[in-house]
This record gives structure tokens, C-alpha cells and sequence, in this order.
């Protein structure tokens, strides 16, 4: 399923000649409408994980032929942002184990040129080792937060509609998985910030 793309490959062979065809499914307009308004965030997240374009397009077919096989079932439970994250979540995992190896954004040259702007963007004063490694030890919440936010630059409203969550929710995720990281890199929090709880 590459961008634009939400007809699932079926082998069929054309009039005996031997060439596969294309026969796009007959998909529910309630899931197209999903697939086109997320499968750029589902792209750039896998994308940010498995280092290449091709891999991510892989892995985000899979993803939603997985979705759309329990698409019914995914609409009844009422919160189908979260689930289908999940989803996306288990793939991309599931893509690298296969493989063998650790994020992309671990080992990606550009984002390790980007690690400063990165921790000031995290207001984590010091060392930025062990910072990635760090970050894929948070919760799902605020892993997905801070990956968003501060490798993708997507800003709050954003994610906040991706995740299925009110904008002061994703803030509360992305000041926990500041703190969570600045105990975890042993790092003191920045001085003169009032916390602020917000109930989720």
C-alpha cells in the first residue's frame, strides 16, 4: 500500500498470459476516508523506525490489511485511534525484530547530526548519551509523543488527532516522557518550570 494506494494486490492471471493484475478490493468508504487521512503519519512513524521509504510502504500494506481485516470489530470498540496505533506499533516492531536490528532513528546519520537540537528541544541539559535508547524504554503514550513531537516535528493539534486524544492530554504525555528521560539519563529537571497535572 504505498501512498494513495488502498487496493490490496490479489494474483490473478490475465487471459492466460501469464501477467499478474491488479483487482482493487472493494474497500468500506469509512475505512478509505481513514487510510487517506492517515497514511502519511503511518508512513513518516514507520519510516522514522526502519530507515528507508520502501520498508516503511511494506510494512504500512501490512499494517492496513491487518486494520481492514478487523475493521467492523475496530469500529465498535470507539476508540479506533489508539487501536490502529497499536497496530502500526506492532508491525514496525515486528519488522525490525525480523530483521534484526535497532530503529533507524538510533543509527540514522541525519537525526545523530540532530541530537543537540534534539535534547534542547527535550530541555535536557547535559550528555546526550543514551538518550535514544532512553526514549524506546518510555510508555507507549509518551514514546509515541515524544517520537512525534521532537523527531517528526509534528506539532500538538497534530498528534493529538492521531492519537485520538485532546491536545492537553498529548502535552501531559510529553511532559512525563521528558521527566521519565531526564530520571532515566539521571539528568536534573530544568529549574523555574512549574509542573502542571493534567487528568487524562
Amino acid at each position: 500500500m504505498g501512498n494513495g494506494d488502498v487496493s490490496a494486490d490479489v494474483s490473478l492471471r490475465d487471459g492466460g498470459h501469464g501477467r499478474p493484475v491488479q483487482d482493487p478490493l472493494e474497500l468500506p468508504l469509512d475505512f478509505e476516508g481513514f487510510y487517506l487521512g492517515h497514511q502519511e503519519f503511518f508512513h513518516d512513524f514507520a519510516e522514522i523506525h526502519l530507515g528507508s521509504r520502501r520498508a516503511a510502504e511494506q510494512v504500512v500494506h501490512q499494517v492496513c490489511l491487518e486494520i481492514l481485516g478487523c475493521w467492523d470489530e475496530l469500529l465498535q470498540q470507539g476508540d479506533l485511534e489508539q487501536q490502529t496505533l497499536a497496530v502500526l506499533h506492532r508491525g514496525v516492531t515486528r519488522r525490525l525484530d525480523q530483521d534484526g536490528r535497532p530503529p533507524a532513528f538510533l543509527i540514522n546519520g541525519p537525526i545523530a547530526k540532530n541530537l543537540r537540537m534534539v535534547r534542547d528541544q527535550l530541555e535536557i541539559a547535559g550528555s546526550t548519551n543514551g538518550l535514544y535508547e532512553a526514549i524506546l524504554e518510555l510508555p507507549t503514550r509518551q514514546f509515541t509523543v515524544i517520537v512525534l513531537r521532537h523527531l517528526l516535528g509534528y506539532p500538538t493539534k497534530r498528534i493529538a488527532r492521531y492519537m485520538g486524544l485532546d491536545p492537553r492530554t498529548v502535552d501531559y504525555h510529553g511532559r512525563r516522557g521528558k521527566d521519565r528521560l531526564r530520571i532515566r539519563l539521571g539528568l536534573p529537571a530544568v529549574p523555574g518550570k512549574p509542573k502542571k497535572e493534567v487528568q487524562q
